[in-house]
C-alpha cells in the first residue's frame, strides 16, 4: 500500500505532526510504503500564488495522486483546518483524491473544534473525490497531559482512536491488506 502523510501544521514541532509520525510508524510496521512531508517546507510564494507547475509543488501533487491512502494531519484554528493545508488542497486537481482512502487527524485547543473536521475538511476531501474518508481522529489539548519529564504525551484513548481508524482502512482483499504489528508501539513524548 502506498501511503502519503501530509502535515498541515505551520509550526515544528507540532502535536499534529507527532500524531502523523506515530501513524507512519504503525503503517511502516505493517509494511506500507510511506512518504511524508510537511507542507510548511513547500516553497511559500509558489504555494500562495497557486503555482501548481512549480517543480516542488508538482512533485508533491504527484505523490498524492499516486497514493492509495492519504493521511492528513492538521491543527484546527478558528474552527477550520490550517490555511497551509487549504492552500495545498486547492492545488490538487478536481479529482485529485479520486479512488483514495483518506484519514484526517486533527488537534485543537478544545473539543469544541471537533466538528471542524466534519463541516470544514471532510466536504473538501469528498469534493476532491476521496473514495473513503475514515472516521477522523481529533485530539484536544487536554488529552495531551505532561509526563514526569515535562513532555506532552497523548492519552491512551487518543492512540486507541488512531488504531481503530487505521484498522477501519484495511481492505479485505489479501493483496491490499495491511497488517499492523500488535501491540501498538508507544508514541514518543512531545517536547512542546
Amino acid at each position: 500500500m502506498n501511503v502519503v502523510l501530509l502535515s498541515g501544521s505551520p509550526s515544528a514541532p507540532s502535536r499534529s505532526s507527532l500524531l502523523l509520525a506515530h501513524v507512519q510508524q504503525r503503517l511502516q510496521a505493517g509494511r506500507a510504503d510511506c512518504q511524508s512531508f510537511a507542507l510548511r517546507e513547500l516553497p511559500a510564494l509558489a504555494l500562495v500564488q497557486a503555482q501548481a507547475s512549480h517543480p516542488v509543488l508538482a512533485a508533491a501533487i504527484e505523490r498524492v495522486e499516486a497514493a492509495d491512502l492519504v493521511v492528513i494531519g492538521t491543527p484546527i484554528y478558528k474552527a477550520a483546518y490550517s490555511g497551509l493545508l487549504k492552500a495545498f488542497l486547492d492545488l490538487l486537481p478536481q479529482d485529485g483524491l479520486r479512488g483514495k482512502a483518506v484519514l484526517p487527524i486533527a488537534t485543537g485547543g478544545t473539543l469544541a473544534h471537533l466538528l471542524a473536521i466534519e463541516y470544514a475538511l471532510k466536504p473538501v476531501l469528498g469534493a476532491l473525490g476521496a473514495r473513503h474518508i475514515a472516521d477522523p481522529v481529533f485530539v484536544a489539548d487536554a488529552q495531551w497531559p505532561r509526563n514526569a519529564h515535562g513532555s506532552f504525551v497523548p492519552e491512551p484513548a487518543a492512540l486507541a482512536r488512531i488504531e481503530r481508524a487505521l484498522l477501519g482502512l484495511l481492505e479485505p482483499a489479501p493483496r491490499r491488506r495491511l497488517q499492523l504489528a500488535m501491540p501498538p508501539a508507544p508514541m514518543p513524548a512531545a517536547a512542546c
